[in-house]
């Protein structure tokens, strides 16, 4: 292998690469508008719930406990209605999420130690919201009942019961439960597959659109020299955008990263080869760029984005689906992800994902590698 034919084909590389509009696009704007929608757009957090009352009773009582609401951090009280139609329209407009209505009796039943209704209203569109919200309304009614047992207790003069069992609550890896420290470790594989498969699936098949393939293949320029060429430039790029991504990651985002940077880097080399072979190999064996556009998408950035764990947890998908995750390698590069950022697992925790993306990449540069022929087709 000649190191200077190879360093002339990356060369060429990364000429084409400067002068078409498209790829440098992809190369720098995509990575950083990603991390933005991301880390500002997409959230699973449920705060500030818009909510509508409806008090029947009228009372400081009902009072107090609509404020048990307006006072969490996860409701925001809207507006005071006057009667169920209006409470309807509201919730029918998407102007409201909730709907709270206290009946009539509700302070007389409280203040005589009886159980008191209360109808909460829910717009169940977004059944995952509508969950969320209901376990905040039922946490909320479990504190203010247990504070009401325990007052009514005392003024009997008995002494207040201790209870027999107290959860404390400890938050391990993401103690703040931000969605974006677990959006954002994993938007960094859905670049690395931008990178390597969709710009990677364009090299070959370029060449032979544009006729140019025949000057390479006239040349001394062998196989191997031809594939590392073309791969380098875009082995690089996926370097400077991973660091574009931790960067963001780190400093816009304040994701912490407690593993080491060194470890973090190193096996996403191991990935980011793993889809420069897949976007090879799909160059080699399409004969138009639309085409191997389309394959890129279906094969390399689809997978990633919706079965490897960056989006929906893999133990919720069927059980036929989640076997196929375990044939694709974003699967296993997520999960080091995750575990480098909050965990700040060592190789010790990751030797086995590790051990996988090897075998992918050592089979996929073959695969990649037998399906060039270096000949006219």
């Amino acid at each position: 292998m000649n190191p200077s034919r190879t360093w002339a084909i990356a060369r060429k590389e990364f000429i084409h690469i400067y002068r078409d509009p498209r790829s440098l696009a992809l190369v720098i704007l995509m990575p950083a508008l990603l991390m933005l929608l991301f880390g500002y757009a997409v959230t699973l957090d449920v705060k500030k719930v818009p909510m509508a009352v409806l008090d029947h009773d009228g009372t400081q009582e009902s009072l107090s406990f609509t404020h048990r609401f307006s006072g969490s951090p996860y409701f925001s009280l809207h507006i005071f209605v006057q009667d169920e139609k209006e409470m309807k329209r509201l919730i029918d407009e998407g102007t409201v999420k909730m709907g709270l209505v206290l009946p009539w009796d509700f302070s007389k039943k409280v203040k005589a130690g009886r159980k008191a209704i209360v109808q909460v209203l829910l717009d169940g569109s977004d059944s995952n919201t509508a969950n969320i919200i209901l376990n905040y309304v039922q946490a909320i009614a479990r504190q203010y009942t247990q504070e009401k047992t325990f007052l009514k207790i005392e003024r009997m003069g008995k002494e207040r019961p201790n209870p027999p069992v107290e959860g404390r609550t400890r938050i391990w890896f993401n103690e703040e439960l931000e969605s974006k420290n677990y959006f954002i470790p994993g938007l960094v594989a859905v670049i690395m597959s931008i990178i390597g498969v969709l710009l990677t699936g364009q090299v070959i098949v370029r060449e032979w659109e544009k006729g140019t393939m025949e000057l390479l293949i006239s040349t001394p320029v062998q196989k191997g020299e031809l594939i590392i060429g073309k791969l380098f430039p875009y082995f690089f790029l996926g370097l400077l955008d991973l660091f574009l991504a931790v960067w963001m990651a780190k400093w816009v985002f304040q994701v912490p990263l407690r593993g080491s940077i060194t470890l973090l880097f190193l096996l996403s080399c191991i990935y980011l080869l793993v889809a420069l072979a897949l976007g090879l190999t799909i160059s080699t064996v399409t004969r138009t760029q639309l085409l191997a556009n389309q394959m890129a998408m279906i094969i390399g950035f689809l997978p990633t984005f919706l079965l490897s764990g960056f989006t929906f947890v893999i133990a919720n998908m069927p059980l036929w689906l989640q076997i196929i995750t375990y044939g694709i390698a974003p699967r296993y590069y997520v999960t080091i992800l995750k575990e480098i950022f909050l965990k700040g697992a060592d190789i010790s925790f990751l030797w086995k994902e590790t051990l996988i993306l090897i075998g992918m990449a050592i089979a996929g540069l073959w695969v990649a590698t037998k399906s060039f022929k270096k000949e006219l087709r």
